[in-house]
């Protein structure tokens, strides 16, 4: 069933652990995105978050680490009645890996609209061509969520110019 529905106390509380995993990513020099994969009894199969840097895996993203994680604990590539939570929308590759594994439920905190596939730039999830469609709830612990991402890309932007100031000075 294609559904965008409320949150609840479980979605905040299981945001919270996704954010403790962003926060984890950030201090690795990752970019701040974590994710938690909970099955039907609210119980955690996995956690993680982006290893794309560290791993030279461009496939390495929070959600697809915890989604081979939770096939690994499960026994089954197919991750029925799980709910996977992402601190941020995920984007085409995630979202087509959602689909596939079976996830029944996408929750996500911040919408990411240059790379979202649940919502903002593409929305594959009510795409009725598809044999499977997640129900998806969005904006949960949505401004913790965007403050991790934003207060980052703002860092390294300054990183990067105070890199160029200082290159420029010492080529006289």
């Amino acid at each position: 069933m294609i559904g965008y529905v409320d949150q609840d106390d479980n979605d905040r509380l299981f945001m919270k652990i996704a954010l403790e995993e962003a926060r984890r990513a950030r201090n690795a020099g990752e970019v701040p995105v974590g994710a938690v994969l909970v099955d039907a009894d609210n119980r955690v199969l996995a956690r993680g978050c982006n290893q794309a840097i560290g791993h030279c895996d461009p496939t390495a993203h929070a959600e697809i680490v915890i989604l081979r994680e939770g096939a690994r604990i499960l026994g089954n590539y197919r991750l029925l009645s799980t709910t996977l939570y992402a601190t941020i929308e995920p984007c085409v590759m995630c979202m087509g890996a959602i689909i596939h594994a079976r996830v029944a439920r996408l929750v996500y905190g911040a919408p990411d609209p240059k790379w979202g596939a649940a919502g903002s730039l593409y929305d594959i999830a009510r795409d009725a061509r598809l044999n499977h469609q997640p129900v998806i709830v969005s904006g949960v612990c949505e401004a913790d969520c965007r403050a991790i991402i934003q207060d980052f890309f703002k860092l390294k932007r300054a990183q990067a110019k105070q890199e160029a100031g200082d290159m420029g000075r010492t080529h006289i």
